[in-house]
């Protein structure tokens, strides 16, 4: 398990004073990449070896939103392997309170042959698995239904985009905020990532709106999904 310490700055918290959804997003993929970094198996070992991990798929599920000044540890730590497939948890907590829990499923490219790879020995052998964290695991796979309301299209920016040139996960689910009603306070997201969009490309937004739940499928121009985020409502 890998964790660190941090105070709730206020550049991450919205107009309620709280840590925001991205900012969340944010911590939990700083704390994978330091886990990986601290066992030599980063950013470089992945170059050298011509390979990257890429999400599949988020489930983060709040319990409470942290408030600014807030102390907090993050943690990390991966629980299984499939073939090329990498599971894990992430968490947030506030002393013995876990506020915040998260899963996640990584496929492992080959960067040359953009093919998925089992994950080489020394790989394996670095990351230690754990036992996973007490959750409602969702599907990897978001339902999309019928009667979207095709948005405005917009163009992939520089400043969307990561150390791989593909559009920031976290990037998705900020665009796909961005058609929540006022009111709407999120206790469990989901994304299912299915194709990464490039500097340029233009992502056509299909909304599916409800009540409790609202999906938001960010498309190419065929409407075929980059991404599909679901937001489902705190209930009062």
């Amino acid at each position: 398990m890998y964790t660190f310490d941090s105070r709730i700055r206020y550049s991450e918290t919205g107009i309620d004073g709280k840590l925001t959804l991205p900012a969340i997003v944010d911590y939990f993929q700083d704390s994978s990449i330091f886990h990986s970094e601290s066992l030599g198996l980063g950013i470089e070992y992945l170059k050298e070896k011509q390979m990257v991990w890429v999400l599949s798929a988020w489930q983060i599920v709040i319990d409470r939103y942290p408030r600014l000044g807030e102390e907090v540890k993050v943690g990390t730590f991966p629980y299984g392997f499939k073939s090329f497939l990498g599971m894990r948890n992430f968490f947030m907590r506030a002393g013995e309170e876990e506020m915040i829990r998260a899963n996640s499923v990584w496929t492992l490219m080959d960067t040359k042959k953009m093919i998925p790879v089992r994950p080489p020995e020394e790989m394996l052998a670095g990351y230690q698995l754990e036992e996973k964290l007490s959750m409602n695991y969702a599907p990897r796979k978001i339902a999309i239904p019928e009667g979207g309301e095709r948005k405005s299209p917009f163009p992939v920016e520089r400043h969307q985009l990561d150390s791989n040139l593909h559009v920031n996960n976290g990037q998705y689910i900020l665009m796909a905020m961005d058609y929540l009603p006022e009111d709407f306070t999120i206790y469990q997201m989901r994304a299912e990532y299915k194709k990464s969009a490039l500097l340029g490309d233009v992502i056509v937004p299909v909304v599916y709106p409800g009540e409790e739940t609202v999906i938001v499928a960010l498309c190419q121009e065929d409407e075929q999904p980059y991404a599909v985020v679901e937001l489902q409502k705190r209930q009062e």
